[in-house]
């Protein structure tokens, strides 16, 4: 049967506008799809947390650090830690907090799971509820690539503060778009809880409502002023940071059209440069067809897609402005990988464009093929980092309690995720010190060290460098354990060995041979 997008399109967009008489309370209308489809939903659910028990711990970059020092973070609670303390922190630090309580209870293992399973949770049902809000149907056809950007490269990385903050936006998003006074009261309240989790999704939150609800304020022949400002908002932005003192800064050196929400998809390998080109290309074709015969319809039919079209230009142009690296004074270390992490919102914007279209079931069945690949070497991929948390797991289980260990360890060269040394930081909870723990020292995080700690250095600079393996050993680090790559026909394998000073921490002393 031929699908009539014209007849379909026309009011997606009007009754979220400010005139409307009335609106009905998001919190309402998510219980009643929840009494409706709670088989559904939970069975979905089940099947998108399988990622995060195919291995014995989610390997997903940082969030083995988040872990390690949920660990330390009790014991400088009980003064089991020389040097580090927890300070009352008001944003990144959801996750932290949760995770900190949850292990409490549950332990660690358990723990990790149950809280990182309900942001996965969060995050995929918060972007199927914005995308539902802001099309006016629930997006089932779009979940397999829902279910690849929940465990994208935001999720991979492991900045689960950040990707908790976007979920919990794209809630508070869906219940602005909506619209009437309850669901603005809705999108107030959760404001704190976005922040508490990131700053980043906080700014994007803000900064979708404000720009969405003057859209639709002015009279349309202004609405064209809006992107404008944006865009001149971002040549400011890259002329004040290129020029200022203050700041440090450092752009993406590629074409910032890659950067168009697939790149979420590109994580372990070259295969998923493929992938998500594939990806983004059907993605394409489907919006093509379907935007062709709007046309054909009339300009008027095609207004239903402008605003989630400005939406998703302005997030992309960005990468061609924010730096994706920035370091102040008020920061020991970095803020990186900004314009990577953004990409996420790029995605979410361009899914929200995709689901004004009723795509067909060839069309769905493309994008679940993507997905299948997608997850299956994901699978493959994560295997092996796995296989390294356990190989260090047997290196340190044969340590003295309280060892101080350096991980040196970097993943494969075509690898986009590279954070796959706080494996071994997660391995040593319970058993070692991992020195050259990067979070007390960033002074982003609610753990913090003091000048001095025997268990982690308070220097960003020195963290860096230890884990790099460039550092130089000095007298005063000792005794040091490096845990390093030793076998270069199998990157999984680990070998420890005592550091000696003047020694960098690349190059520890080989373990004697009987």
């Amino acid at each position: 049967m031929r699908v009539e997008y014209s007849a379909l399109l026309p009011n997606l967009m009007q009754p979220d506008d400010a005139s409307s008489p009335e609106h009905r309370l998001a919190l309402s209308a998510a219980l009643d799809f929840l009494r409706k489809y709670f088989g559904r939903m939970l069975i979905l659910s089940l099947v998108l947390l399988f990622p995060c028990v195919w291995h014995p711990h989610i390997q997903a970059g940082d969030l083995g650090s988040h872990v390690y020092n949920a660990w330390l973070a009790q014991l400088a609670e009980q003064g089991n830690a020389p040097g580090v303390y927890v300070v009352r922190q008001w944003n990144n630090v959801l996750f932290d907090v949760a995770l900190f309580h949850a292990a409490k209870i549950f332990g660690f293992h358990a723990g990790e799971l149950l809280v990182v399973s309900a942001s996965v949770l969060v995050f995929f049902w918060g972007v199927f509820a914005f995308v539902a809000a802001v099309t006016k149907r629930a997006p089932w056809a779009l979940v397999p690539c829902i279910a690849m950007l929940a465990y994208g490269y935001s999720f991979s990385m492991g900045f689960v503060n950040y990707y908790l903050s976007i979920g919990l936006a794209c809630f508070g998003l869906a219940a602005f778009w909506k619209g009437g006074a309850g669901n603005w009261i809705t999108a107030v309240l959760l404001s704190p809880l976005i922040l508490l989790a990131h700053p980043i999704g906080f700014c994007w939150y803000v900064g979708t409502i404000v720009y969405v609800s003057l859209w639709r304020l002015i009279p349309e022949y202004w609405r064209l002023i809006l992107p404008i400002v944006a865009f001149a908002g971002y040549f400011a932005l890259r002329a004040f940071l290129a020029d200022s003192t203050r700041f440090e800064a450092d752009w993406r050196p590629d074409r910032f059209f890659w950067m168009n929400g697939s790149d979420q998809l590109i994580l372990y390998g070259h295969r998923y440069l493929v992938l998500a080109r594939i990806t983004l290309a059907w993605g394409v074709i489907c919006f093509l067809l379907a935007f062709v015969q709007t046309l054909r319809a009339g300009r008027q039919q095609a207004r239903a897609f402008r605003l989630l079209l400005e939406l998703y230009l302005i997030a992309l142009t960005a990468a061609a402005f924010v730096p994706e690296n920035i370091h102040s004074h008020l920061f020991q270390g970095w803020i990186g990988l900004l314009v990577s992490r953004l990409t996420t919102v790029t995605a979410i914007f361009g899914l929200c464009v995709l689901g004004l279209i009723p795509l067909r079931k060839w069309q769905i069945a493309g994008f679940g093929v993507c997905a299948v690949f997608f997850f299956y070497s994901s699978y493959r991929d994560t295997a092996m980092v796995s296989r390294v948390e356990a190989n260090a797991a047997a290196l340190i289980s044969k340590m003295p309690t309280g060892t101080r260990i350096v991980p040196v360890v970097s993943a494969p060269d075509d690898w986009r995720v590279q954070f796959i040394a706080h494996s071994v930081d997660r391995a040593c909870v319970g058993h070692c010190f991992s020195y050259s723990n990067y979070e007390p020292s960033s002074g982003q995080f609610r753990l913090r060290a003091r000048p001095g700690s025997p268990v982690v250095t308070d220097s960003a600079d020195k963290s860096e460098a230890m884990s790099s393996g460039d550092y130089v050993v000095q007298l005063e680090d000792l005794p040091l354990i490096s845990i390093y790559q030793c076998d270069d026909s199998d990157w999984t394998r680990l070998c420890a060995a005592p550091l000696s000073a003047e020694n960098k921490t690349e190059d520890p002393e080989p373990p004697k041979t009987p």
